[in-house]
């Protein structure tokens, strides 16, 4: 039994295992409850093969919750006294989660916690203050009290105002609220969500929130006064930075309508110094401030930290503040409940604003996902800008440039967001989807390209799409429901009607809708039950793998030659935090410097009860389990070696890459050859192509090429020999072609047809000299 052999080789040092990392999601919680207080009892000198197993055991914990036995429970404590005597520290986490998440009656530690509080008041109370708040009002009396003064001791106002907030709960609260404080919390776990949501429940808590950020705000504004001596990031300490940004996540979190006057004064205050230097207050708390709003983003955040980063001083900070910023517009994108509420940067509603510079005009227009600023004078339009407004508006044109750039970001953190709302279902008031979406200046252009489903009677479903309708939209309640439509809840008539109508209409879809893939569940994967092996067995570039894990939403760990670092599951959180899909995926060989991974199963978690609990394939909601194959195939398609033109690796790497360069279509590879259906017969090389099962064929005058749909590989008739061509970097393909979607491998492929139908014209000496060897 996979319970019986961990826990004997755990705790026996004489019998070894391979770590079963496929197997450990079988355990139940209360056998990794079990289970872990003898992996934190393995020591750091024992062998390699005993501390990754520790280490395995530890990391399935973390994205599940432990449930633990009354033995369990004191087995931690004995554990957690063990190690505080062998390492001169200790973690009270593990204790605290021990006893939140106990089974039965609550063991006698008083012992264990006594010894615990001792020794982190002798050694180090700064870390982990909620856990040791905790444990001190288990022991009640003059130990809280002694725990309570040392904390507020030498700490200022702002860290002492949250640990007697913290200290007036009863220990239950006050050990939920100690997850909010783990110094790592980066994993996507429900307790850790949880446990913001209940800190943002907690009126004492909310209350404590406000007067912090109130009270930093004040301090800024008196260094500024010059009130307060100015020095160069000491405006606050470590502690108090740490204190704000759980203030800055709970206001975040509950998205109080206070938060954004507070920050035009508080962000400025901290980036600007009260004097000419290029220094500010502090850099540090500005960076906790994005980091929060990485966790908890809201449209007015984002706004507020653009602004800071055109008025610092600093010339690091911009940077670092726009990388930040790419992450937050990605996490807002997430959050649906909020993304959708867009500024309108003062555009008139046709989504054009004009500003006057002397005798010439600036104009910026929005099309589609993309802003454009073009310059007028007399109503005729200018190439470039005018020298005059170049020397005597110099910033005017800058500030145009930044909205520019400023609406192309809040556009895609649209397009994010309503596609991110397929999984959540999510549906809108429709008068406020016509005014505040479909007829707002910015949304205007993404919202009317896309297809929507009005509710224009009970169970009666209208489908739409504004940008072809010449009269006005459906006749509905103001609160009738708007959804988008998706080609899984729609008939194969109608999917197919829609995709006629844009390419007839050259309507371009600001993400891919009418010719969407569906996954829907194989027979396969009712068998397998748990998981699914459709993407499985696949060598792909990690590195590339994991950048789109990153754009896509999804979180990983970096695979590494160290403990536990071979393997891992890359997450995502879907249908507004109710199922977890992971992706299994682990080290496989190296392309020079660069690791390839292969590719394993895709499970999926339900969220009951705060935990993650693995659920059958045939349980989770259609659109759901969709959406998640959807990335995946994204994943393994874009970064598999079988799409790399010229692999010239041997053994089974090469092998296979001659197996999946040209085997069965995906979903996504189906996709281009639906649409390679309508557009072939519009291009000046119909006559010379054809479709021909996963293939595109081009007659050239020298050899007829077969295109692999999926890779972009090529095949040449009459003897399949392979044909090499490595794309230009930044293109991929004919400019003029219109395309109903974003394919950058459909391009591709488009961009090959077009030069190997004129087969005679091409230059290239190595593409000649492969096309020669056969013809």
């Amino acid at each position: 039994m996979l319970y019986d052999r961990l826990l004997r080789a755990l705790t026996d040092p004489d019998f070894r295992i391979e770590v079963p990392y496929a197997e450990l999601p079988r355990l139940t919680e209360t056998q990794l409850g079990t289970l872990l207080p003898e992996a934190h009892a393995v020591p750091s000198t024992a062998p390699h093969e005993l501390t990754r197993l520790a280490f395995a055991v530890e990391g399935a914990a973390k994205n599940r919750q432990p449930r633990y036995t009354p033995a369990a429970c004191r087995r931690m404590f004995e554990v957690l006294v063990e190690r505080s005597e062998e390492r001169g520290w200790v973690d009270l986490e593990p204790g605290v989660d021990a006893l939140r998440h106990c089974t039965g009656p609550l063991p006698d530690v008083s012992e264990q916690v006594g010894a615990l509080v001792e020794f982190r008041l002798a050694k180090d109370v700064v870390r982990q203050p909620f856990a040791l708040i905790t444990m001190a009002t288990l022991t009640g009396g003059e130990t809280q009290r002694a725990v309570v003064a040392r904390l507020s001791r030498d700490v200022g106002p702002v860290v002492a105002d949250e640990i007697a907030a913290v200290a007036g709960l009863d220990a239950a609260e006050q050990a939920r609220l100690s997850e909010i404080v783990q110094e790592h919390w980066s994993d996507p776990t429900p307790s850790s969500a949880d446990a913001w949501r209940e800190a943002a429940e907690h009126p004492a808590y909310v209350a404590f929130a406000r007067r912090a950020l109130e009270a930093a705000a004040d301090r800024a504004d008196a260094i500024r006064a010059g009130e307060i001596p100015y020095r160069a990031d000491k405006a606050f300490t470590e502690r108090e930075i740490g204190t704000l940004g759980r203030a800055a996540r709970v206001a975040l979190l509950r998205d109080e309508p206070w938060l954004p006057a507070l920050l035009d004064r508080l962000l400025p205050g901290i980036v600007l110094a009260p004097t000419a230097a290029r220094t500010v207050p502090s850099q540090a708390l500005l960076y906790e401030l994005a980091r929060a709003a990485q966790d908890f983003p809201t449209p007015e955040m984002v706004t507020a930290l653009r602004h800071v980063r055109t008025i610092v001083r600093h010339a690091g900070v911009p940077k670092q503040l726009a990388k930040m910023l790419k992450k937050i517009d990605a996490a807002l994108a997430e959050r649906t409940d909020v993304a959708l509420r867009l500024p309108a940067l003062g555009f008139e509603g046709d989504g054009v604003l004009r500003r006057e510079a002397g005798e010439y005009a600036a104009v910026v227009r929005v099309d589609g996902t993309t802003a454009e600023l073009t310059w007028e004078k007399d109503g005729r339009p200018l190439r470039s800008v005018p020298a005059p407004v170049r020397r005597d508006h110099a910033e005017l044109v800058k500030e145009l440039r930044d909205l520019v750039k400023r609406v192309g970001s809040q556009l895609a953190t649209l397009v994010r967001a309503l596609e991110g709302g397929y999984t959540v279902d999510a549906v809108h008031p429709y008068g406020w989807w016509r005014t505040g979406l479909a007829a707002h200046p910015l949304a205007r252009s993404v919202v009317r390209r896309l297809i929507w489903e009005v509710e224009t009677a009970p169970g009666d479903w209208r489908a739409v799409l504004p940008e072809t309708e010449t009269d006005d939209l459906p006749d509905a309640p103001e609160d009738a429901a708007v959804r988008l439509w998706h080609p899984l809840r729609s008939d194969p008539d109608s999917v197919r009607t829609w995709r006629d109508l844009l390419t007839e209409r050259r309507i371009r879809q600001p993400f891919k809708q009418a010719f969407r893939e569906i996954y829907l569940l194989t027979p396969a994967e009712e068998a397998t039950r748990t998981y699914s092996n459709r993407f499985a067995a696949h060598l792909v570039h990690y590195r590339r793998m994991f950048a789109l894990f990153r754009a896509r939403g999804w979180k990983s760990n970096l695979l590494g030659h160290w403990s536990d670092g071979e393997q891992d599951g890359a997450v995502r959180i879907l249908a507004a935090g109710e199922w977890q899909v992971r992706f299994l995926h682990s080290l496989a060989d190296w392309d020079g410097d660069e690791p390839l991974a292969s590719t394993d199963q895709v499970r999926f978690s339900r969220r009951v009860e705060g935990i993650w609990r693995e659920a059958p394939l045939a349980e989770v909601p259609p659109l759901v389990f969709s959406e998640a194959m959807r990335d995946v195939d994204l994943f393994v398609g874009v970064t598999s070696v079988a799409a790399d033109p010229d692999w010239a690796d041997g053994g089974p790497v090469r092998a296979y890459w001659e197996r999946a360069g040209f085997a069965e279509l995906t979903a996504s590879a189906e996709a281009r050859r639906d649409v390679l259906g309508r557009i072939l017969p519009r291009l000046k090389i119909a006559d010379r192509c054809s479709l021909d099962g996963r293939f595109l064929v081009v007659r050239g005058e020298l050899r007829t090429y077969r295109i692999h749909l999926g890779s972009a590989n090529i095949l040449m008739e009459p003897d399949d020999s392979y044909l090499c061509i490595v794309p230009a970097r930044g293109k991929g393909g004919d400019g003029k072609v219109f395309l109903p979607f974003e394919d950058e491998r459909l391009s591709l492929i488009l961009s090959k047809a077009f030069l190997l139908a004129d087969d005679t014209r091409i230059t290239d000496a190595s593409i000649l000299a492969q096309i020669g060897r056969g013809a």
